[in-house]
């Protein structure tokens, strides 16, 4: 026998049927069913698109760096154990002047198609996201994803100093916020699907899941992160990062790693790195600023500037890794300074034949951190398009490797590990400059496949956020919510708090009448106004005795059936505020009276009124003026 069809059930079952929907799904109801599902669906979308183009960004620029780096130029680029998709790439003999040319030409074509079509696609790509979510309320160009893809490989795929995160944290935005257009969102929903947009990006091409996510709402601010847009961000990292785990394979960047065993004594140590990594973020922010400045100042076209940089960094980069390759080998050719250096990273972790422990290895370290921070800063502040996430993750390692080798010199403590000190480095470095202490610590944990030292990175980015307070590697952000354009309302409700009724309060224009007055009396007082929506009220004894809406006096007075009322009839109780009270309390008061307007008393005596009006021109200049900070670029 079949089931009942609808019709067919008995009433009761239908009502509770009904009910049992009801109270699961509606507005009022325990559980937003159709707000999941919207979330579901606009992330779910969103991290299924930005999954496959970071899987075809990853490919495209490992196919194009095995053309051009290897097969033209013979550099066999220095890799992460994850970084590699398609297996070992074969190499020739190494051609110096292909080496120094190779950058430049990958620079003129990134320069030309970004001056062309996409400007704002220039650089590393993380700063103009929290630009757009900020200023341009959460609106990206839709080519500039393609556009900063594109120029991305050119540049990094001809040896750009630079890494493939930046551009991604872009692309994610600029997919998110093309989700939000072509689906229908408030401009609140828009704005969270460009956040879960970045998180998508960075997920898909670093595989780190959970970081990504805290990353995507911690990078907005300096000391705060996007609260709401956190569970959205996860879930369309969660949908990224599984899609391009089934068609890679799962794998973390470095491999598997050691275990690093927790040990209080060498606090202290991790304390001191902080320090080093503190100098060695400044100076990288430094020689980014700088060079920046100084590539804005040359003549010609902006087109011309990425190609000048990486010509530079080319000869620069070239020299370095000759001079190292005769000292210790041409198998170390590939040293971490093209590309984003995870390679280099790697080696400082495991260990790399001829590189013995030692003083010389410390120095070596230190330079090969040195030369890193030049050749980023010459390609990304060119406007290469190339990120700044992983060379500063590299600059932080390598500078946690010498810190490690020359304290375990200097020690003798067999139980000190360098490598954890590179892995702290990263995290460190990156987490105090960015100003993401909490995702720098998940990122770095997930890379090393552990939460082994938790307790040290919390401790060094911990000294490091602090000590790198007045310094950033992206100047787009504000210091909070309140800073943010993106925020209006929040803004506009601290100035409500600061602001007081002596600030804005209008004159009285109209003096106090008896509260026994027939309404003709009010009536005529009232046309004496023109801001003054309220009459105050006096009794018998001279006591305030209410407060007479203007328009309510015009409606009664106007009713030939009310001809016997008083003003006392039409009036609210007796409600005022002192010149002192702050305009979110006098709303408060507006509310609770049900009035439009409310008398400022000072010493006994109405001196004017605040009200609706003097509040809504505090608001509406609140919000449509950005924090003048924000504007500058503190």
């Amino acid at each position: 026998m079949s089931d009942p069809g609808p019709d067919e059930r008995s009433p009761l079952t239908a009502r509770a049927l009904r009910a049992g929907m009801a109270w699961m799904t509606p507005l009022g109801g325990p559980l937003d069913l159709r707000l999941l599902g919207r979330t579901l669906l606009h992330t779910a979308v969103l991290g299924c698109v930005a999954g496959l183009v970071g899987a075809g960004f990853f490919a495209a620029l490992e196919l194009g760096q095995r053309l051009l780096l290897g097969g033209l130029a013979g550099y066999l680029p220095l890799r992460a154990a994850g970084e590699l998709v398609f297996g070992r790439e074969p190499a020739g003999p190494l051609r110096p002047w292909v080496l120094v040319l190779l950058p430049a030409l990958g620079g003129l074509a990134s320069g030309l198609v970004t001056a062309k079509l996409a400007p704002e696609c220039g650089g590393g790509g993380g700063d103009a996201t929290i630009d757009a979510y900020h200023l341009h309320g959460a609106r990206m160009r839709a080519r500039v994803a393609p556009v900063k893809a594109l120029a991305s490989v050119l540049t990094l795929a001809t040896g750009g100093a630079g890494g493939r995160e930046g551009p991604t944290m872009q692309i994610g935005g600029a997919l998110g916020a093309l989700t939000g257009r072509l689906l229908p969102t408030s401009p609140r929903e828009r704005r969270i699907l460009m956040v879960a947009g970045v998180a998508a990006g960075i997920s898909a091409v670093f595989r780190t899941p959970l970081g990504a996510a805290l990353l995507a709402v911690e990078m907005l601010y300096r000391d705060d992160f996007e609260s709401d847009a956190l569970v959205p961000a996860i879930l369309a990292s969660v949908v990224a990062y599984s899609l391009v785990a089934s068609i890679y394979g799962e794998a973390t960047l470095f491999g598997r790693l050691p275990a690093f065993p927790f040990v209080p004594r060498h606090l202290p140590l991790y304390a001191l790195l902080s320090l080093l990594v503190s100098l060695g973020a400044v100076a990288f922010a430094v020689s980014l600023r700088t060079v920046a400045r100084g590539f804005r100042r040359l003549p010609g076209p902006a087109w011309l500037r990425p190609g000048l940089g990486g010509l530079l960094m080319g000869g620069f980069a070239t020299a370095i890794i000759l001079l190292v390759g005769h000292l210790y080998g041409a198998e170390d050719r590939g040293i971490g300074l093209l590309g984003g250096g995870y390679g280099a990273v790697q080696a400082a972790i495991a260990g790399s034949p001829g590189m013995q422990p030692g003083w010389s290895l410390v120095v070596l370290l230190l330079g090969l951190a040195a030369a890193k921070v030049v050749a980023a800063s010459l390609t990304i502040g060119s406007g290469g398009s190339a990120g700044d996430f992983a060379p500063a993750l590299t600059i932080g390692g390598l500078l946690g490797a010498a810190f490690g080798h020359g304290a375990a010199l200097v020690t003798g403590d067999p139980t000190l590990q360098p490598a954890a000190f590179v892995l702290v480095g990263m995290g460190t470095l990156y987490g105090g400059l960015a100003h993401v202490p909490l995702s720098a610590l998940v990122l770095v944990s997930e890379l090393a496949g552990s939460y082994d030292l938790l307790v040290p990175m919390m401790l060094s980015i911990g000294v490091a956020y602090v000590a790198l307070r007045r310094w950033t590697l992206y100047p787009a952000q504000p210091r909070n919510q309140r800073e943010s354009p993106a925020h209006p309302e929040l803004r506009a409700r601290d100035l409500l708090t600061r602001i007081t009724v002596r600030d804005v309060a209008v004159p009285a224009e109209a003096g106090p009448a008896e509260a026994a007055a027939r309404l003709a009396d009010g009536l005529a007082a009232a046309g004496k106004t023109s801001r003054q929506r309220v009459l105050p009220l006096l009794g018998p004894a001279g006591a305030w005795a209410g407060l007479a809406d203007v328009d309510a006096i015009r409606a009664a007075a106007a009713d030939p059936h009310l001809g016997w009322a008083v003003l006392a009839d039409v009036a609210a109780r007796w409600t005022a505020v002192a010149p002192e009270t702050s305009l979110a309390r006098v709303g408060e008061l507006l509310v609770d009276s049900g009035l439009r307007q409310l008398p400022v008393l000072e010493g006994g005596r109405v001196t004017g009124y605040v009200g609706e009006a003097e509040i809504a021109r505090v608001f509406l200049a609140a919000i449509a003026d950005p924090p003048a900070q924000h504007r500058a670029g503190a």
